[in-house]
C-alpha cells in the first residue's frame, strides 16, 4: 500500500534515508535473514527431521520427506534410499523442477569404493529440494510421506529459508 507523504527536501532528508533503509530489508526478512547462517546441517532419518546448526546449537528444524526406501544407507543407483554419512552442500540450482535445490556431495570416495566392490553404480544427484511446481497443490500430502528418489524434500517456503541460511561448502551429516 502506498501512502502519499509530503516531504520538505531539506528537513526530511533523514526520514527518506531511514524509510529507504527499512524498505530495503523487508524482502530479506521474509526469508529469515534475521537468523544466523548455519555452519552444519543435520538430518535425522528416523524422525524425518533436519536441523540447521550454528556453533553447536540448532536454531531451525524442519519436517522432511526422504527417499521412498528410507531405511539404511544408499547402496546403489535407483535404490530410492537417502545416503547416510558426512557430506558437503556444494552447489545449488534456482528455479528448477524442484523449485530450488542444494546438492549434497554424495557419493564420496568411500561410497564409490563400496559400489565398485558390489559391482554397481553408486548413484548421485542427491539434493535438498522443494516441491515440484506440478505437485504444489498436494504439497501437504507429500509432506506426510517419503516420496523422493533419495533426496531430502521440504516445502517451498522452507526451501526459500534454507536457501538463505545455508552457504555452499556447509557440512551436512545424515544420521540413520
Amino acid at each position: 500500500m502506498i501512502f502519499p507523504i509530503y516531504f520538505e527536501p531539506a528537513k526530511n532528508k533523514m526520514r527518506l534515508i531511514l524509510i529507504a533503509a527499512i524498505l530495503s530489508f523487508l524482502p530479506a526478512l521474509s526469508y529469515g535473514s534475521n537468523l544466523p547462517e548455519a555452519d552444519l546441517v543435520v538430518v535425522y532419518k528416523s524422525t524425518r527431521t533436519m536441523a540447521l546448526i550454528k556453533d553447536g546449537l540448532p536454531f531451525r528444524e524442519y519436517s522432511i520427506s526422504l527417499g521412498e526406501n528410507p531405511l539404511g544407507h544408499k547402496i546403489k543407483e535407483g535404490d530410492k534410499r537417502t545416503p547416510e554419512g558426512e557430506y558437503l552442500l556444494d552447489w545449488r540450482r534456482d528455479n528448477d523442477f524442484y523449485h530450488r535445490s542444494i546438492h549434497i556431495s554424495y557419493p564420496n570416495e568411500e561410497d564409490r569404493e563400496a559400489a565398485r566392490e558390489r559391482g554397481v553404480k553408486p548413484g548421485g544427484m542427491i539434493m535438498i529440494h522443494g516441491i515440484p511446481k506440478i505437485y504444489e497443490r498436494v504439497a501437504d500430502v507429500l509432506k506426510e510421506r517419503n516420496w523422493t528418489s533419495g533426496c531430502i524434500a521440504v516445502s517451498n517456503d522452507e526451501m526459500n529459508e534454507i536457501w538463505n541460511l545455508v552457504r555452499d561448502g556447509t557440512p551436512i551429516r545424515i544420521i540413520p
